[in-house]
């Protein structure tokens, strides 16, 4: 697929819009910023990972640089968190419901960004699951906690997952749209089952966590 396309550009902008709510309704309910902090929080979740993506691929200046529609799709997507989000009593499960969502639209966006540019089969996958954790990874930092990737076994998973079909569709000659659909949906999946039944990846042995 040609990442100047319009089905490639639907799709990463909706893991920007998804990412973007995700940020923003974290600042509101953990970090209770006000609206300079939200918009900006819910930004940089939105466009980190497609940065970090770009740079490793020398597709310089970022998409985010290039086309005004990321910038846009990002800062509105802040604001009506901030607009709505006040309304909510319990934000926790939307907030996990979007990052499911925008974890699984990055992943598939960015291992198609990879081939596009001709990188390899594994090259692919690991831009997939960069540019999925990338953002979240900086929400994280921004508000002092301990990044999820680094703590929930199925948050980096469920994006190797999710490329890994999307790389693997495309070598297979099944189409990007159909292999993006099923990466999407698996890696979403995986990532709301690891939420609601507390799956972690195995820890070493002794690990008191284990018990």
């Amino acid at each position: 697929m040609d990442t100047t396309s319009p089905t490639f550009v639907a799709l990463d902008l909706l893991g920007v819009f998804a990412f973007a709510l995700n940020g923003a309704l974290t600042a509101i309910r953990v970090a209770r910023l006000d609206i300079v902090g939200v918009v900006t929080l819910g930004m940089l979740t939105a466009l980190g990972g497609g940065m970090v993506r770009d740079i490793l691929l020398d597709a310089l200046p970022p998409t985010t640089f290039r086309d005004w529609r990321y910038l846009t799709v990002a800062a509105a997507g802040g604001l009506v968190a901030f607009v709505a989000g006040l309304s909510l009593d319990r934000l926790a499960r939307p907030i996990l419901v979007l990052d499911a969502a925008g974890l699984s639209l990055f992943a598939v966006s960015g291992a198609l960004k990879g081939l596009d540019l001709g990188v390899g089969f594994g090259q692919a996958v690991i831009l997939g699951a960069i540019t999925a954790v990338g953002g979240g990874t900086l929400r994280d930092v921004l508000i002092r906690e301990v990044p999820s990737v680094l703590t929930s076994g199925l948050y980096a998973i469920p994006a190797l997952v999710g490329a890994l079909l999307l790389v693997a569709g495309d070598r297979a000659g099944l189409g990007d749209l159909p292999s993006a659909t099923v990466g999407a949906v698996v890696c979403f999946v995986i990532r709301l089952i690891g939420v609601r039944f507390d799956v972690q990846a195995p820890r070493p042995p002794g690990d008191a966590r284990e018990a």
